[in-house]
């Protein structure tokens, strides 16, 4: 007979299995768009093992602690905007660090 996953231990292992997906992004890519991707599934499995571990603590009949959940969706927030932010700087850096040699110099032209 197959055992059933209840619901809290299934987020709890997909959270789990995001987590190590996402520290592997960020300890074996060299891009930095793939390491800021790699701390967003990082995030979102913390996040997911958090929600998971404040709804096990609930009884049969009772709602889930509301605290966790205001600061997974605080947390989630403040993920997004400091995604956004970290792309924008990526997105400067670059821009930063663009090979001038590649293009015509206005100077030696005479014009």
């Amino acid at each position: 007979m197959m055992a059933v996953l209840q619901p809290g231990v299934l987020f709890g292992l997909c959270g789990a299995a995001l987590v190590g997906i996402g520290l592997f992004a960020v300890i074996t890519h060299p891009g930095l768009l793939r390491r800021i991707v790699g701390c967003n599934i990082l995030g979102a499995g913390i996040f997911l093992v958090f929600g998971a571990v404040a709804r096990r603590g609930a009884g049969p009949g009772f709602d889930a602690d509301p605290v966790p959940q205001a600061l997974v969706i605080t947390g989630i927030v403040v993920a997004f905007s400091a995604s956004a932010l970290a792309v924008a700087l990526l997105k400067r850096l670059a821009e930063l660090t663009v090979d001038d040699r590649a293009a015509p110099d206005e100077s030696r032209s005479g014009l």
